[in-house]
């Protein structure tokens, strides 16, 4: 997508942003409520006019050629509209139905779907009588009954507990071997787990995009180091600075006889082996060392509370 913005009236909900996935990538996209994920999720699918800018599937824009960009894309909406009173099988022929696939292309779709989605024991159910964790099953066969190269799932895992959420990822990583998976979701563990790669919006901009991996490099700063000592002595605590330059001595707080040493020090270095060898030439025992990196929850929070969208 290039230049991509909406406005509503005076509020600019998706601002000029500019992001391109690839084929056979997984990506999480999130951000907080208003963030404007699901606007970006409805321009990318049609649903919604771009006030500016323009969505490129291979050489085609969403502007020019919307329908067919639409034939590519299965998406999944976040409430998961469904027909509870049909079966199965009569919303999967109902959906088929819109897109044409009739008779022994829609058998043929159908089995795909039923086996992709783990589906065989509910095939001829009332829909109203499945598990939720089954309804989302059903929810993303109508959006693979065309077999789309992209799909788009919109908090694929909002309310399913947590068996049903191993369940639903497994899934959606397999899907990803073979198709574009974009999905957005307010459940940071999950997204971590699952995508290959996270792109973070805040009100309405790009604020991070890379893998996993890169963003920790990118954003976790210092390591907080937690160590729990036995026989540490003032003297022996304020002489780590001097002892192990590359070592930042916060403060220490008692603790049931013993002491909580709280040290920082660069994530290029690794200090813990001078620092077990201070330690026992200070005749401390150490009963814990602990060191803390930011996780993504860590970065999702700097980027979209604290003020971090600008940088």
């Amino acid at each position: 997508m290039t230049d991509l913005s909406k406005n509503f009236g005076s509020l600019e909900a998706v601002k000029s942003i500019d992001f391109e996935i690839n084929d056979g990538e997984i990506v999480g996209f999130l951000g907080v409520n208003g963030a404007g994920k699901t606007t970006t999720l409805r321009m990318i699918t049609g649903f919604l006019v771009p006030t500016g800018g323009t969505v490129y599937v291979d050489d085609l824009n969403i502007l020019d050629h919307a329908y067919e960009i639409q034939k590519q894309i299965g998406y999944l909406a976040e409430l998961n509209p469904l027909y509870s009173e049909m079966s199965v099988y009569d919303f999967l022929e109902f959906i088929a139905d819109i897109r044409k696939i009739r008779g022994k292309q829609f058998k043929e779709a159908l089995a795909r779907v039923v086996e992709q989605c783990g589906l065989k024991g509910v095939v001829h159910r009332t829909i109203s009588n499945c598990s939720k964790g089954f309804r989302q099953r059903i929810g993303l066969a109508s959006t693979m009954i065309h077999d789309p190269d992209i799909l788009i799932l919109d908090e694929p895992v909002t309310g399913l507990d947590p068996n049903q959420i191993v369940e639903i990822r497994g899934l959606i990583k397999e899907l990803g071997k073979e198709k574009l998976v974009l999905m957005s979701s307010h459940i940071l563990q999950e997204i971590q787990v699952t995508v290959d790669r996270i792109i973070i919006i805040h009100e309405g901009e790009i604020v991070a995009d890379g893998t996993n991996e890169e963003l920790m490099s990118n954003f976790m700063g210092n390591v907080h180091l937690t160590m729990e000592v036995k026989d540490a002595t003032i003297d022996s605590v304020s002489n780590i600075e001097s002892a192990i330059p590359s070592v930042k001595f916060l403060n220490s707080e008692p603790k049931n006889g013993h002491q909580i040493l709280h040290l920082e020090y660069s994530r290029e270095d690794d200090p813990r082996e001078e620092l077990f060898k201070f330690a026992v030439d200070s005749k401390w025992i150490i009963l814990s060392m602990n060191p803390h990196t930011a996780n993504l929850e860590d970065i999702f929070r700097s980027l979209t509370v604290t003020g971090g969208a600008n940088a």
